[in-house]
């Protein structure tokens, strides 16, 4: 079994924090909002948008963080600081990568 995408400590400090209701309602904001941001990635990379490639690689970075997603934010700000790729790949490995984090979450929020 692989390893849990979700550094725990990350996000038990949240739950902590904010309250575990809330950090559920913040997961799961986050698993309706990424998806369509993944689509502006791509839309970027396809319209050769830097600017917007960049934002929406951002924002993934910043959500990522917020609940210890580690390997995604890395990804995600690998993306926002090396321009456009010439090609889809490194979107394909984020997505994947959201894949595992979203299942995670979700498990996460069913507790």
């Amino acid at each position: 079994m692989s390893a849990n995408p979700i550094d725990m400590a990350v996000y038990n400090d949240l739950a902590e924090t904010a309250g575990a209701e809330f950090a559920a309602e913040l997961a799961g904001t986050f698993l309706e909002e990424a998806p369509p941001i993944l689509a502006e990635l791509r839309a970027a990379l396809g319209s050769q948008s830097a600017d917007g490639f960049r934002r929406a690689a951002h924002s993934l970075k910043s959500n990522g963080h917020t609940f210890g997603a580690t390997r995604l934010a890395e990804m995600a700000r690998e993306l926002e600081l090396g321009g456009l790729p010439a090609h889809s790949a490194p979107i394909d490995a984020l997505e994947a990568e959201y894949r595992k984090v979203a299942a995670a979450l979700a498990e996460l929020i069913r507790g």
